[in-house]
């Protein structure tokens, strides 16, 4: 897949964890916060955060964030600084603003006039250069170039008109998980119960014995979770040891839809997460039918530059009738090369992660399904390297994918609506850089 940096390119994981019933739990929240990460390193390899607290008054925050993939970040002894926690938030990065440096990663905890704030941010203000003048106005400074510290930091500021002895609106015990009025980054709510529990269908919020907050619902699973909702886009949800309760929904202007990204369904995703009530690995594999209807290929094999578009050459292959095969063997160490921001580690990066699978497809001709292609700086060594090993022919199709395809049961609401700015660049709102 080649998606080079053109416009907004954010993607970031957030987790949170809160322990329900008494505290302090048993329930090992470093480690599932830990777990949660690493079923999101697919969308952050930089940097890694975790920040616990005991949620006592005052609370105690632990925090521990280092560089790479979170299994290098939290080493043992990491993970047993954070275990006094009753909850916690971590954080995996790619970066989108700001240089990739420790001192960038998230979360960021700041000390503020009622109490301290930890905060976990997935995407880019589009309006960071006023929020940043309007922070420094108040005579704060900025030690980062992040977006998520400005955030932070303006969370922090004491309104005004505010007396000292206004009420105190930093909650000690509760994380709270907020969306967007667009709902252009996805966030879901799971609930933690006992293992004997986990498959079996129905059972009320009493076992409950951990609440979760994460990008993607991929993190449930090996936490031992249930999906339980989405987050609403424009809604604050207070997540605490009682349970999920939904605080307010911030409107979007009259006549707006929502503009949920349409590359978490083409690339950003784990294939097995749910959005919009729907698996991603589905409607990808649904993108390819109808790519095979709009665009069909005479052709002897049908194949796929792995892993995202896999369910999508899957699809396009049983539409027409193909046989589907693999091509190219994936170097699953290298990483992902759109997540490496550097444009050249990103090329090396190609060069370093396919093998040809001649005996799958010499003599043949192949249609090559990739989910999406900006400027072709990834597919063409690839073909390249495909008709060196003996294709015959290679036809390339992407997917650009369409609203009723994304859409439940094939059609998509006209109040559903999906940001798909990367590939018309008309965003849901204005960019002001």
């Amino acid at each position: 897949m080649e998606f080079e940096e053109c416009g907004i390119g954010e993607e970031c994981g957030v987790f949170g964890c809160v322990a329900a019933r008494e505290w302090p739990t048993q329930l090992e929240v470093a480690q599932v916060l830990t777990l949660g990460l690493v079923a999101l390193q697919h969308r952050g390899q930089e940097s890694a955060g975790i920040v616990t607290s005991n949620g006592a008054s005052p609370p105690t925050y632990t925090a521990h964030k280092g560089m790479g993939l979170v299994s290098a970040a939290f080493p043992p002894e990491a993970l047993q600084k954070l275990r006094n926690g009753n909850l916690g938030i971590g954080h995996t990065r790619y970066s989108t603003t700001g240089n990739s440096e420790l001192q960038n990663c998230q979360p960021f905890v700041v000390d503020t006039l009622h109490g301290e704030i930890a905060v976990a941010h997935n995407g880019e203000l589009v309006n960071a250069a006023a929020l940043r003048k309007k922070v420094m106005r108040h005579g704060v400074g900025l030690s980062t170039s992040s977006d998520s510290e400005l955030i932070t930091q303006l969370l922090a500021l004491t309104p005004p008109m505010e007396e000292l002895d206004a009420p105190d609106w930093v909650a000690r015990d509760v994380v709270y998980a907020v969306r967007d009025p667009y709902g252009n980054r996805p966030l879901c709510i799971g609930r933690i119960v006992p293992i004997s529990k986990l498959h079996s269908s129905g059972g009320g919020e009493g076992d409950t014995e951990g609440w979760v907050v994460s990008s993607e619902s991929c993190s449930f699973q090996s936490i031992g979770a249930k999906y339980y909702r989405e987050v609403q886009p424009g809604e604050i949800v207070e997540i605490s040891k009682h349970g999920v309760k939904s605080l307010s929904i911030v409107p979007r202007p009259e006549g707006d839809v929502p503009a949920f990204c349409i590359f978490e369904y083409v690339y950003f995703a784990r294939p097995d997460s749910i959005f919009e009530g729907q698996m991603v690995y589905t409607v990808r594999q649904r993108c390819g039918r109808q790519l095979a209807i709009e665009a069909p290929t005479d052709a002897d094999v049908v194949s796929t530059v792995p892993e995202s578009a896999t369910p999508a050459a899957l699809g396009y292959a049983q539409q027409l009738g193909l046989p589907y095969v693999e091509v190219l063997c994936k170097n699953r160490y290298v990483g992902r090369t759109f997540i490496q921001p550097n444009t050249r580690l990103r090329q090396l990066g190609v060069a370093k992660k396919f093998g040809a699978l001649t005996d799958n497809f010499a003599g043949k001709r192949i249609v090559l399904i990739d989910d999406s292609i900006v400027r072709g700086n990834t597919i063409a060594p690839i073909i390249k390297l495909l008709k060196e090993a003996g294709a015959t022919e290679g036809g390339i199709s992407s997917i650009q994918e369409k609203d009723e395809v994304i859409g439940s049961n094939n059609i998509l609401s006209r109040t559903v609506g999906h940001c798909t700015a990367c590939l018309t660049g008309k965003y849901p709102v204005e960019l002001e850089w």
